[in-house]
């Protein structure tokens, strides 16, 4: 019997050496399909294909024409076939289609030889193991799950191949304390750039203070705040400095779970946005540096971290459930907090419920009220003092 084809995968080729050991041409990540090879360009190295790696397999499968026969049996259809009908007709309508394929391409370096009919529950956990971090494997499942359910509604197949999930992680508990919301902002705001181990006048790091700032103040999350722009910019959010409204979801854009209701800005960020505008800081996007959009915040927002003394389990996401748990701590109704931050309340229970002041409120009054006596207890005593070593009262 003929051997399966893996389908469209990443393949480090070694370094090409002449006969004295000298390496005349680098390790290179390219795309194996078959009897195909194509270079990406981007150097190989140990700690596996980078996202450029992977979002150059992800094109190359985009732009791959897919054959479509319906009603196969799920023995019959490859999960290569699967993720590449699905990257055609989905994931370039996704709000970051290219994070979507460097997933599908790690789904498909794992899943790419296999058939639908060998999907269980032991190979999916199987995946989760060669992943390492169970979180991002349930996320790449996740997609691995919509390719398939989308195949199978297409008609392409007899059946719903099911996709075992792992558990979902606990909720993440880190959230700033004032003081060190404070801290981070100063840290960032007043870090000079050092060359040759002298400190210059170069404030590097200030567009970090301005995206803490807005994260703090509106809890959005982060790709929406750096990209939004300061008039309406076709594929982004925009600031109506006029108004004082931030519509944080790109006109047009499909609707997901990641809801971006538009929002008042708070007067105080307010003035601070419109001060940033008229000194030109934040003069076509929010958060610029000289003078262009920024696109990610990770690298300069852990170094601001490190100067505050924040650990590594602040990141900017950690921004968002600041602000909610705030919100939550005052005591504002919870329709408004799910209405503005754009989260479900079954989230809000789930995550921030135990910060508010009515959580479980209504029982612990209960539990405060006065105790009926019972009739026929113990030597007469009440209910409280056989808790109570045997001493006589309540306790």
């Amino acid at each position: 019997m003929p051997r399966r084809a893996k389908g469209p995968r990443l393949w480090p080729q070694p370094a090409r050496r002449d006969p004295s050991g000298k390496v005349i041409e680098q390790s290179v990540w390219c795309i194996r399909d078959g009897k195909r090879k194509i270079s990406t360009g981007i150097g190989a190295g140990e700690a596996g294909p980078p996202a450029e790696a992977e979002r150059a397999l992800a094109e190359y499968i985009a732009g791959k024409a897919t054959p479509r026969i319906r009603d196969r049996d799920p023995a019959a259809v490859e999960i290569a076939s699967v993720v590449a009908i699905y990257t055609e007709d989905v994931v370039e309508r996704h709000s970051r289609p290219k994070e979507t394929g460097a997933r599908l391409g790690r789904i498909l370096d794992f899943f790419g030889s296999d058939t639908l009919d060998t999907l269980n529950k032991k190979r999916c956990l199987d995946y989760v193991a060669h992943r390492g971090h169970q979180a991002a494997a349930r996320r790449e499942l996740e997609d691995l799950r919509a390719a398939i359910r989308h195949h199978w509604e297409a008609g392409l197949c007899t059946a719903l191949t099911p996709v075992v999930l792992p558990e979902r992680g606990e909720a993440r508990e880190r959230w700033l304390t004032r003081k060190e919301a404070a801290r981070l902002v100063a840290a960032a705001w007043r870090y000079r750039e050092t060359q040759n181990r002298r400190a210059t006048d170069r404030a590097t790091r200030q567009h970090i203070a301005r995206f803490v700032l807005v994260g703090l103040y509106t809890g959005t999350r982060a790709g929406a705040v750096v990209g939004a722009a300061m008039q309406p910019t076709p594929g982004h959010g925009w600031i109506d400095l006029e108004n004082g409204v931030f519509y944080r979801r790109t006109a047009g854009m499909r609707r997901t779970k990641k809801r971006q209701p538009a929002v008042r800005l708070p007067p105080r960020l307010l003035a601070h946005v419109r001060r940033w505008h008229a000194k030109q800081a934040s003069n076509r996007w929010l958060i610029e540096w000289n003078g262009e959009p920024v696109k990610r915040v990770n690298k300069a927002f852990r170094s601001a971290c490190t100067a505050a003394g924040l650990g590594t389990d602040v990141t900017p996401h950690t921004l968002r459930h600041t602000a909610i748990t705030w919100q939550a701590q005052r005591g504002v109704p919870v329709h408004e907090i799910c209405g503005f931050f754009g989260v479900t309340r079954e989230v809000f229970e789930r995550v921030y419920g135990h910060h508010h002041p009515d959580y479980q409120q209504e029982a612990v009054n209960a539990l405060n009220k006065d105790r009926p006596k019972l009739s026929g207890n113990l030597s007469g005593r009440e209910p409280g003092s056989l808790l109570s070593n045997g001493r006589s009262g309540r306790i």
